[in-house]
């Protein structure tokens, strides 16, 4: 009998197998680059390398070591991040608790019952056993056998879904040095623009003092010195709104950072603070599916899927299950831990699904259609990447022809500024002709440094756009401001 039970315990763990399907990865869209022929190429003064890999980090391209400072404190103290780290750290407890569930489960128990039996249990013996207590105590083993692999199915979906969690700490450690990026740039736009207001606001006090001088000489009129203090009020009433835009962009900063604004101060950032840099390393697109975190962390979505469709298969077969267990049995609890109290059983418990109202090939069929869901999910991750980048890349090339337009508008105006003002003293002209070269001037001042900051921001945009670069956090915050 036990050369038999071994003998079919054995063939059993041999003919053993994992049911459901094995994942592989889904083959990248054939295409080698991230527009259309005919559309417009890179920017003159920045140089996209196609093939190229992000080599450490990305933001080092600007050049600015405040960047550096912000970014490096909001990898240490950023609650989005911590909150993706331990989002990981319950994914890795998952997975122990799927793979513990595959070895033998022991357990011990003991109980103490007052037992009485009734006469009718002897039937016509008319036997009677008087009132007793039983003690037992002893280990019981449990070990699944899992022939259809449904246990190793879920060990591999804990697994994929664990794979998952690090690619979203991965997105979640670009989208944050992205975004400090972006609220620096931010910050420093504000400022340029507040100080290029301000010597526009200058210009028109000193518009306003051109016309009460002309008005107290007798060729000035009252008409002149309202349209000159009315292009001062408007000019002024832009300060609020740039003010608020600074204001916001150094609170961002302070959140991102994981700091109260109240208790911390961003670095004084500086357009001129920051580099364009003049290369761009732009993966291929085969490339970039293995790079950007949002596509791996769908590539891992799908493959937890596929395995719950292999645990819903196997659910459909016979499930077996092993017991042993050694005791301890007397009526006292003296008598326990003696060779004569001992006592043992083994079972092999196997179930085999019959009817269950069609519960479990619905489950199956609902695994098999989330896979496809997700199938589609994950292409359609890979088509918005590739967008995104087209997008980014498009975006450069617009930015360097406006960045070049502004320029020229720029210097056009301040030269037609200065020609307007030099009539004016002259007396070939009205302050009116000098309100309004001053207006155009302003209005390109303005326009330039938001071209100008557009460009970077733009920039930073396409490097999270793919896939960053490996974060690795600092061990400790450096000081905050």
């Amino acid at each position: 009998m036990k050369r038999a039970a071994f003998s079919l315990l054995s063939a059993l763990l041999v003919s053993a197998c994992t049911v459901g399907p094995d994942f592989q990865t889904p083959a990248p869209p054939a295409i080698t680059s991230y527009a259309a022929k005919g559309d417009a190429g890179p920017p003159d003064d920045q140089r996209v390398a196609l093939g190229q890999r992000i080599e450490g980090d990305w933001w080092a391209g600007f050049k600015s070591p405040a960047l550096d400072g912000v970014i490096k404190q909001a990898l240490s103290g950023n609650q989005d991040v911590e909150a993706a780290r331990q989002r990981m750290a319950e994914a890795e407890e998952q997975v122990n608790a799927a793979e513990g569930a595959l070895l033998p489960q022991v357990s011990l128990g003991g109980s103490a019952a007052y037992q009485k039996y009734g006469r009718s249990l002897f039937g016509p013996l008319n036997f009677t056993i008087p009132p007793f207590v039983a003690y037992v105590v002893g280990p019981t083993v449990s070990f699944p056998l899992d022939l259809f692999g449904g246990e190793k199915r879920t060990v591999e979906e804990r697994k994929a879904l664990l794979e998952y969690q690090g690619f979203e700490l991965d997105a979640a450690y670009q989208s944050l040095t992205a975004h400090v990026a972006a609220e620096a740039l931010a910050l420093a736009a504000a400022r340029a623009q507040i100080v290029t207001l301000n010597g526009i606001i200058a210009d028109d006090e000193r518009n306003v003092g051109l016309v009460q001088s002309a008005m107290t000489a007798g060729s000035g009129t009252r008409v002149q010195l309202v349209s000159a203090q009315s292009q001062q009020a408007e000019d002024r009433a832009l300060l609020p709104d740039l003010n608020q835009q600074e204001a916001v962009a150094r609170h961002a900063l302070a959140i991102l950072v994981g700091k109260a604004p109240a208790e911390w101060n961003a670095p004084d950032f500086n357009l001129g603070d920051f580099t364009l840099p003049a290369e761009l390393p732009v993966s291929l697109p085969s490339e970039l599916v293995h790079r950007r975190p949002d596509i791996r962390a769908a590539e891992s979505q799908l493959h937890a899927a596929s395995a719950a469709i292999g645990v819903a298969t196997a659910n459909l077969y016979p499930n077996i299950n092993l017991t042993a267990t050694v005791t301890q049995q007397a009526l006292t609890p003296g008598g326990l831990f003696n060779s004569i109290a001992n006592a043992y059983a083994l079972a092999a418990n196997i179930s085999q699904p019959i009817f269950n109202g069609g519960r479990l090939s619905a489950e199956r069929r609902a695994a098999i259609d989330n896979y496809k869901a997700a199938l589609a999910i994950y292409r359609q991750t890979i088509l918005i990447a590739f967008g995104d980048v087209g997008d980014r890349l498009q975006a450069l090339t617009n930015d360097a022809d406006r960045v070049r337009a502004e320029t020229a508008a720029a210097d056009t105006a301040a030269q037609a500024l200065d020609l307007a003002r030099r009539s004016y003293a002259a007396g070939n002209s009205g302050i009116l002709d000098v309100i309004d070269a001053q207006r155009r001037n302003a209005q390109a001042q303005l326009g330039l440094a938001r071209a100008s900051a557009q460009r970077l921001m733009d920039t930073a945009q396409l490097y999270l756009a793919l896939g960053g670069s490996p974060v690795t956090p600092p061990a400790e915050a450096p000081t905050s401001q």
